[in-house]
């Protein structure tokens, strides 16, 4: 494990004393920011190491570098924007470059192609910007404020955007901590992209093939898509969901044979966990802990950050990507998990089913208007709409004018993003800088985009839109993008939800308010739990730190039994289910499910706030707030603060 820094970085020794009195000499020159300057100047003293200068350096530069007068902090602030968005935004062209085929389907992948994916070419960037004293600068001038700070900050646009500049050197990382964090996060991305289940090759519990031949699925996001397509289908899409269900518990505890994962070389019974070739029982080697050795290789890279930042993942997480404590988080999730109006919505979904549920039904999918719809023929529409890549981008223009964008702000926006085929599931990756496009990432078959894909598409081009608008009408830099990733999540699940709307099908159906918030709401219980089981895995890390990977995976099977236990049996009627722990997102995107938690009790409360209003023109000025805090972006975009009462509120009035 990387220290954090080498013996020639020791911290440097400041006295009290001189830290005290840089303070009154800069304060004498500018006593209305007494406060600011106390916090730049502290702010630089924790950071400044004795290869940076003496005492008397440190005094000498802190002096010299203030910026009093308010105009020309100002000026400087925006030369500062400029600079730093040509350096993002080279940056995250160079990496978009390099790990393009890795994300896109271009071919075979070979290991040149996973080690240059692997390769962060911003890794110096920190150290640079500290040798070089910009860093000291920057938080001299425009030193981080508090969370509390930031929320009273109100509609100040200038200061707000001087408090997200303030949030860019806090800490100081080595390059090759940070070089390792993204070698772990790639490998796991690439271990994740290539893990595809030939469903044509798998077999039921009466040993029959009942997918079609050329399905293949990826785990999990595919998986999971087949059992909620199969909802309308009989009794052929019940064996079909048990079939899933049964490869999922396969994977979570590792019995999978190596042999059928991303092939279709042999048959594949998931019950008895047999493996056929040419009809011939062959003998196979469990997966046994890969799927958790990728995991622990992504905490270990965070953890060895901990020593630099004073702090876990958990918390640099939480507190400061999503400006939300994991203390607030685990709170709403367990309020909403012990709601009784699940305990309503499962026995709906069961009367409906007309059978009992099973664990699978967390993603039931038939309160949504295409639930009653055959998605074959949804796929015959976006296959002949959507043969390849470019014929859905020439469409996109088209989208946005069906969802109510003008012309011209539909092609300004259309302009501005890109679509690729995907090698995994597809996903949304955003500009740094004006000039470059967002890129629009869905799996795309041979034969063309499958309803799936489509699905997943519009999903991703609510992220490019929100993306867009949040970089080029932003009116700073440093605002660009939104509070947190739930936020990105929010506009993608409204963009998704309008995806029938957009293929031309209308539901008149008079419940279907009804069936959305049920919809939603059932959602939300689902994808609360599983952030639970992430932040608890996390925990669990934290406290047990030398864990093996086999000591892993038997905990994560246990916390996923403990939290289905807790909060789902009881409505399920069904005990000691592994089913949560099947989310790929915990093995390469580390943390990042509570995010759709959050975007999912956002997109309620936006789409609440978009019901009856201009839709186009409310998202195009809501997204232009920017980064402020959750807290802040909400009110203002909404009038009303973050909450999953108003949700829980629609289901009790449901009659």
């Amino acid at each position: 494990m990387f220290a954090c820094t080498n013996p020639s970085q020791k911290k440097a020794v400041l006295s009290p004393e001189a830290i005290e009195n840089v303070i009154a000499a800069i304060s004498a020159k500018d006593s209305f920011n007494k406060t600011a300057i106390e916090k730049g100047v502290r702010q630089v003293a924790r950071l400044w190491l004795d290869s940076d200068g003496n005492e008397d350096d440190f005094v000498r530069f802190c002096t010299e570098n203030y910026i009093a007068n308010p105009e020309e902090k100002r000026q400087v602030f925006l030369k500062i924007s400029d600079y730093m968005e040509a350096i993002s935004g080279n940056f995250n062209e160079m990496s978009l470059q390099l790990q393009r085929h890795v994300h896109e389907a271009t071919g075979p992948l070979y290991a040149i192609d996973e080690q240059f994916a692997a390769y962060n070419p911003a890794t110096h960037y920190s150290d640079d910007f500290y040798t070089n004293k910009l860093a000291f600068i920057i938080m001299l001038n425009f030193p981080q404020l508090s969370l509390e700070e930031k929320d009273n900050l109100g509609t100040d646009r200038l200061a707000w955007a001087y408090a997200r500049l303030g949030d860019v050197f806090t800490e100081r990382i080595p390059a090759a901590l940070q070089q390792a964090v993204a070698s772990a996060n790639s490998d796991a991305d690439v271990y994740i992209a290539g893990y595809n289940i030939y469903a044509g090759n798998l077999l039921d519990k009466n040993e029959e093939k009942i997918f079609p031949e050329d399905m293949i699925l990826l785990s999990h996001w595919n998986l999971r898509d087949e059992i909620k397509a199969d909802y309308n289908t009989g009794n052929i899409g019940l064996d079909k969901q048990q079939t899933i269900y049964e490869v999922m518990k396969r994977i979570i505890s590792q019995e999978i044979p190596v042999e059928v994962i991303n092939s279709g070389d042999f048959d594949w019974n998931p019950y008895a966990n047999i493996v056929y070739q040419n009809r011939k029982e062959i003998s196979v080697t469990a997966e046994n802990t890969i799927r958790y050795e990728k995991f622990l290789n992504n905490f270990k890279a965070e953890q060895a950050i901990d020593k630099c930042t004073n702090n876990t993942y958990i918390d640099r997480n939480f507190s400061e990507s999503m400006e939300i404590s994991v203390e607030e988080a685990e709170t709403l999730f367990r309020e909403y998990l012990s709601a009784p109006e699940m305990h309503k919505i499962g026995e709906l979904i069961a009367a409906r089913l007309e059978r009992n549920l099973e664990a699978f039904d967390i993603w039931y999918d038939g309160f949504k208007p295409r639930s009653n719809l055959n998605e074959e023929k949804l796929s015959n529409q976006t296959r002949k709409l959507y043969p390849n890549a470019e014929s859905f981008r020439k469409q996109l223009p088209s989208i946005l004018l069906k969802l109510g964008f003008t012309a011209e702000r539909a092609q300004y926006l259309a302009d501005r993003i890109t679509v690729d085929a995907a090698r995994g599931s597809g996903h949304a990756w955003g500009a740094a800088m004006k000039g470059q496009k967002s890129h629009l990432r869905t799996r795309i078959p041979e034969g063309g985009m499958d309803y799936k894909g489509y699905n997943i598409a519009i999903h991703e081009f609510g992220h490019n839109v929100e993306q867009t608008l949040s970089l080029y009408d932003v009116d700073y830099y440093f605002l660009n993008g939104v509070p947190n990733t739930a936020f990105t999540e929010a506009l993608a699940f409204v963009f998704q939800k309008r995806d029938l709307d957009i293929l031309g099908i209308s539901n008149n159906d008079p419940e279907k308010d009804k069936m959305n918030i049920l919809d939603k709401a059932w959602q939300l219980y689902e994808i609360a739990g599983v952030s639970l089981l992430d932040i608890s895995i996390w925990k669990w890390l934290y406290a047990h730190p030398e864990a093996t990977a086999a000591e892993l995976k038997e905990a994560v099977i246990r916390l996923s039994k403990e939290i289905w236990n807790t909060y789902y049996a009881p409505v399920f009627g069904l005990k000691d289910e592994p089913i949560l722990a099947i989310y790929s997102h915990t093995i390469s995107y580390p943390l990042y499910l509570s995010a759709y938690t959050f975007g999912q009790i956002i997109e309620f409360q936006l789409d609440n706030h978009l019901n009856g209003k201009d839709f186009a023109k409310e998202v195009d000025h809501i997204f232009r707030l920017g980064r402020l805090t959750p807290k802040q972006w909400i009110l203002q975009a909404t009038g009303k603060p973050l909450s999953v009462e108003p949700l829980l509120e629609a289901v009790k009035e449901m009659k």
